[in-house]
């Protein structure tokens, strides 16, 4: 029978990831942390610290060098790139951060966790009706019918210049 025993840095990540998960991201820096030391070249280690400590601390240059460090080591890890993208718009560097998601999605596909990621740090347009909010029906319903409108403009527009099939 072959059963791998864990290691305490495997201890230490899993719990790291439970107090991430519960918002708890200053706790996550110390068990990250700890895995880090015990294997410096572990590319998960590495990004689930660099995204604690955004997080936690708002350390950003040390953050984001953490993440990108992780996503050179493997860029074929999605997770990696979604850290990354969350390090740069908590950091308040949105365009950084939808480019890092655009590349992921042109790398990946369209992968549903990085659709939803770009959705979250894309900027808005503002509601139709100034005076009401975001969430009331009619904002919701007019712009979802302005939405519409663009899409169909755009779609024209890209007919005419023979970048649309039709």
């Amino acid at each position: 029978m072959n059963v791998r025993s864990v290691t305490t840095q495997e201890v230490d990540f899993r719990e790291g990831m439970k107090l991430l998960r519960n918002e708890y991201p200053q706790r996550a820096v110390v068990r990250f942390k700890r895995a880090f030391e015990s294997d410096e070249n572990n590319a998960y280690y590495i990004s689930f610290l660099g995204l604690a400590i955004a997080r936690a601390q708002r350390k950003w240059a040390q953050a984001w060098d953490l993440c990108e460090t992780a996503v050179q080591l493997n860029p074929k890890e999605i997770q990696f790139h979604l850290n990354l993208g969350e390090v740069y718009a908590l950091a308040g560097m949105r365009d950084k951060a939808l480019g890092r998601l655009e590349r992921a999605l042109r790398l990946f596909g369209n992968d549903a966790r990085l659709v939803e990621a770009r959705g979250k740090v894309v900027k808005r347009r503002d509601p139709v009706l100034l005076s009401f909010g975001r969430g009331h029906f009619l904002n919701r319903g007019l712009g979802k019918l302005r939405h519409r409108i663009l899409k169909s403009f755009e779609k024209r527009k890209a007919m005419r210049l023979g970048l649309w099939p039709g």
